[in-house]
C-alpha cells in the first residue's frame, strides 16, 4: 500500500476517533441536562444510514470529515418555541457545561491513551538504563569547562558509584544549583584512567524538567550512526541530498550517536555550513549543509538541519497504574504548554511559527509517517497530541467555536441579558470568515511544503 493512501486512510481514522469522542462529550452531557439531541452523526451529510432512537438519529454521514451532534434550538438565530428540552431554553450554566464538555472529552482521551500506553508499552531507551558514557561535549558547556569529554565513562556521579543514565539524571535533578563531584573513566594511550572533577548543576528551569543535557552531559545513546528517518522538503538536508535510510556518521569531525549531539555541533557553529559524513548502502561520503534557524515550540530554538532521526534502540516496559497516570499527566501538561505557546507566538504575529503550521496535509502526513512507524508510541503519541489540540482551540474565545459560545454565555450571564441576536450573527459571520482565511493560509502553507511549484521557480 502507498504512504499515499495509508496517510489518507491513517488521516481520517484518527481525525474520526477525536471528533467522535468530542461530540460524545456534548451529547452526553446535553441529555444529562435534559436537551433534546436530534442527530449524532458520524460524518457529514448525506445520510448513508442509521437508525432513530428516542428522539435522537444516530446517522452514518457520507463525507468522512468527523461528525456533529445537532441539539434543538442550539444554532445561532434559531426560532425558540418555549421548549424545555431546547438547548437555548436551558439555563446558561448547563449551556457552558455543554459547550465544555466537547473539548474535555478530548483531554480525557489524550490522558487516557498515554496512561494505558504506559501501562502496557512504555518504550524505554536502552541507553538510559546503561552506563553513562558521554557522546559529545560542548567545549562552552558547564561539563566542557569542567574539563570532561567524549567518549568518557562515569563511575561516580556525587554519591552514585557506576550510574545509569536514568540514575545520573535522577542525581542531578536532586542536586540541583549545587557542585557534584563527578569521576571519569578515560582512555589515555589505550589504557583506562580516572578523572575527578567538580560541575556546578545550574538549573535554568527552576525546577521544572530538570535537564543534564543543558550542562553538556549529552548521552551516547546508540553505537551506530543517527539514523534519517525523514528529510523535510526544502530544508537544508534535503537540498544537500541526504535520504532517508542515511546515517549521520559526524559533523564537523565530531562522531554523533544521538541527535542530541547533532544538536549541541550546530549550536556550537551558529549560522556557518557544517560538513557532515554520511553513510549509505555501506559507503561514506561528505556532504556540505547550510542550517537553518529553526524557533518553534516544543524545541529550544537554534540552527538545524531539517531531518527526522529514527529513535535510539529501546525496550517495553510495563509501568504500574500510580506511575502511568503520573507519566500521562506529566506527557499532557508538557504538551499543553507547548500548544498555548505556539497559540501565544501565533497571535503576536511570530513568523517563524506561521510557516510551520500544519493543516490537513501535514497532519495526514504526519499520520501516515506515525502508521508506519514501528512500535505503538508514534501513532498514539500522535493521536494524543492531537485531541490535546483539538480541546485546546475549541475553548479559544472564537466564535463558532465552543470557546466562542462559553463567552457569549459569560457576557449574557454578567449582564444578566441576552445579547441581541442580530449582533451575535454577524459576529458569527466574521468569524466564519476569518477561521476560513486562516485555514486556506494553513492549506497553501501545506502545498508549498511539498515543494509542487517548484518547477515554476527559476
Amino acid at each position: 500500500m502507498s504512504f499515499a493512501v495509508i496517510s489518507i486512510v491513517s488521516f481520517f481514522i484518527v481525525l474520526s476517533i477525536l471528533v467522535l469522542v468530542h461530540e460524545l462529550g456534548h451529547f452526553i452531557v446535553a441529555k444529562a441536562c435534559g436537551v433534546r439531541v436530534e442527530t449524532f452523526s458520524l460524518g457529514f451529510p448525506p445520510r448513508l444510514f442509521g437508525i432513530k432512537y428516542g428522539d435522537t438519529d444516530y446517522c452514518v454521514g457520507v463525507l468522512p470529515f468527523g461528525g456533529y451532534v445537532k441539539m434543538s434550538g442550539e444554532s445561532p438565530g434559531a426560532e425558540t418555541t418555549g421548549d424545555a428540552a431546547e438547548f437555548s431554553a436551558r439555563p446558561r450554566w448547563q449551556r457552558v457545561l455543554i459547550a465544555v464538555a466537547g473539548p474535555v472529552a478530548n483531554f480525557v482521551l489524550a490522558f487516557a491513551l498515554m496512561a494505558g500506553f504506559f501501562m502496557l508499552h512504555n518504550e524505554v531507551p536502552v541507553y538510559s538504563k546503561g552506563p553513562a558514557v558521554l557522546d559529545i561535549v560542548p567545549p562552552n558547556s558547564p561539563a566542557g569547562r569542567a574539563g570532561l569529554l567524549s567518549g568518557d565513562l562515569i563511575i561516580r556521579f556525587d554519591k552514585d558509584k557506576n550510574p545509569t543514565w536514568e540514575k545520573v539524571e535522577e542525581r542531578a535533578s536532586l542536586d540541583a544549583n549545587s557542585t557534584a563531584p563527578i569521576t571519569v573513566q578515560r582512555m589515555v594511550g589505550g589504557q583506562p584512567k580516572q578523572f575527578s572533577t567538580e560541575l556546578y548543576l545550574n538549573d535554568p528551569s527552576k525546577g521544572e524538567d530538570f535537564d543534564v543535557e543543558s550542562l553538556g552531559l549529552l548521552p551516547r545513546e546508540q553505537e551506530y550512526p543517527v539514523q534519517v528517518a525523514d528529510v523535510m522538503p526544502g530544508d537544508p538536508a534535503a537540498k544537500a541530498g541526504i535520504q532517508s535510510g542515511d546515517g549521520i556518521v559526524s559533523v564537523n569531525g565530531q562522531a554523533v550517536h544521538g541527535v542530541s549531539s547533532i544538536i549541541a555541533v550546530l549550536d556550537e557553529t551558529g549560522a556557518k555550513p557544517v560538513i557532515l559524513v554520511v553513510e549509505r548502502g555501506g559507503h561514506t561520503f561528505n556532504t556540505t549543509v547550510q542550517p537553518i534557524w529553526a524557533d518553534f515550540s516544543g524545541q529550544v530554538p537554534g540552527y538545524r538541519l531539517g531531518f527526522g532521526a529514527s529513535p535510539p534502540p529501546f525496550r517495553v516496559e510495563q509501568s504500574p497504574l500510580p506511575k502511568a497516570i503520573s507519566q500521562s499527566v506529566s506527557f499532557n501538561l508538557k504538551n499543553s504548554g507547548y500548544i498555548l505557546d505556539i497559540l501565544g507566538r501565533l497571535f503576536s504575529h511570530h513568523g517563524a511559527v506561521m510557516q510551520q503550521l500544519s493543516g490537513p496535509i501535514g497532519i495526514a502526513r504526519a499520520t501516515g509517517e506515525a502508521a508506519q512507524a514501528h512500535g505503538l508510541e508514534p501513532i498514539i503519541y500522535l493521536t494524543s497530541l492531537i485531541s490535546l489540540n483539538l480541546g485546546i482551540m475549541n475553548l479559544l474565545p472564537i466564535p463558532i467555536l465552543d470557546g466562542g459560545m462559553i463567552l457569549f454565555l459569560i457576557i449574557e450571564g454578567v449582564l444578566r441579558r441576552d445579547l441581541k441576536q442580530e449582533f451575535k450573527e454577524r459576529i458569527y459571520q466574521v468569524a466564519f470568515v476569518m477561521l476560513i482565511l486562516f485555514f486556506a493560509f494553513v492549506m497553501v502553507n501545506d502545498v508549498s511544503k511539498l515543494n509542487l511549484f517548484s518547477r515554476l521557480k527559476p
